[in-house]
């Protein structure tokens, strides 16, 4: 079968899609030029628009799309926005997707500023709005991404990670909000509070399928015919990182760390390290257990009726770990 591109999968919910941008846009307003021109550059350097879809879908398979539906997708790109611009500065990073980050263009005081604006905004157009429920359920990823985040930090710079510290971090860090569009969208329809579980949980089992497909990238190569090893230069410990380091004898799992801690700039050691996970079935194992999740995601949309938007939610799980970056 033939690989979904994401603008095909997006084609039932087009339209919603592109008012929902427009509706975004105007929720980012200001009256103050310089964060009118900041936001204005946000919207612009849009990505691949998964999680808003993730929320129409969601929407549909529950009851159908609401005005609130595009309350809770714009309080998710609201929210992760926010999470992503004050990252950027944590990560001294000066590009996001090719464009420079905010913190690049404006420094950091104002990028953290902006970042705090956003959330404020995202606060905002619930409470005005009375979507309470939406509120909790998007805050409640924002607090497991910060969880997440810090918890990686404290743990993983140590390199001593077992898998199920591995699984905590991502359900925390990335599932949580792919979770929250999937329950957000849910709530959005008027659905039950059994269904917004039960799709908080599909949610999260395709976040982490989606987070273990991210991990195999980094031992791929990359455009150029390089070992890729980015996670490995960031000290990023990654399912099949800790897979080959876990079945490793001690001498070998010692000077393994050894490398990724202290030598993690330099390619010929990389590679070395990279060697080591292919030979170890790493990669293996770890495409398995993304294999293993992605079912588990299936198995609870296989409990909702088949619709158009059924279809098209299979093929958005199918391509969190078909996509080729």
């Amino acid at each position: 079968m033939a690989m979904l591109k994401l603008d095909e999968i997006k084609k039932p919910i087009e339209k919603e899609i592109d008012a929902f941008e427009e509706k975004f846009k105007t929720s980012m307003q200001s009256s103050v030029p310089l964060l009118d021109r900041i936001t204005h550059y946000i919207v612009k350097r849009k990505g691949k628009q998964m999680r808003p879809m993730f929320v129409f879908f969601s929407a549909n398979i529950c009851g159908g799309i609401t005005e609130s539906t595009y309350r809770g997708a714009a309080l998710v790109e609201l929210l992760h926005t926010a999470t992503l611009v004050h990252d950027d500065v944590v990560d001294n990073s000066f590009e996001r997707r090719g464009f420079f980050s905010i913190n690049a263009l404006w420094k950091n005081k104002i990028a953290v500023l902006v970042g705090d604006y956003l959330l404020s905004k995202g606060l905002q157009l619930s409470v005005d709005n009375g979507e309470f429920k939406l509120l909790k359920i998007v805050s409640d990823a924002v607090q497991q991404m910060s969880e997440g985040e810090l918890l990686q930090i404290e743990k993983v710079r140590r390199m001593d990670i077992s898998e199920e510290v591995y699984y905590e971090v991502i359900r925390q860090k990335t599932a949580s909000l792919i979770a929250s569009c999937c329950a957000a969208g849910a709530a959005s329809a008027g659905a039950d509070e059994e269904t917004v579980k039960l799709m908080h949980s599909f949610g999260e089992k395709v976040g982490i399928a989606f987070q273990i497909k991210d991990d195999l990238f980094d031992f791929g190569l990359d455009d150029v015919g390089k070992p890729k090893g980015i996670d490995i230069k960031e000290k990023k410990v990654t399912l099949p990182l800790i897979y080959a380091l876990n079945k490793a004898a001690k001498a070998e799992k010692k000077k393994m760390i050894n490398l990724v801690k202290n030598h993690n700039d330099d390619p010929m050691k990389i590679n070395q390290i990279i060697d080591f996970v292919h030979q170890s079935g790493g990669l293996a194992y770890a495409e398995q257990e993304m294999m293993k999740y992605q079912a588990q995601a299936f198995e609870i949309l296989n409990t909702f009726p088949n619709t158009e938007s059924k279809a098209s939610l299979a093929d958005l799980v199918r391509f969190t770990t078909e996509r080729k970056k």
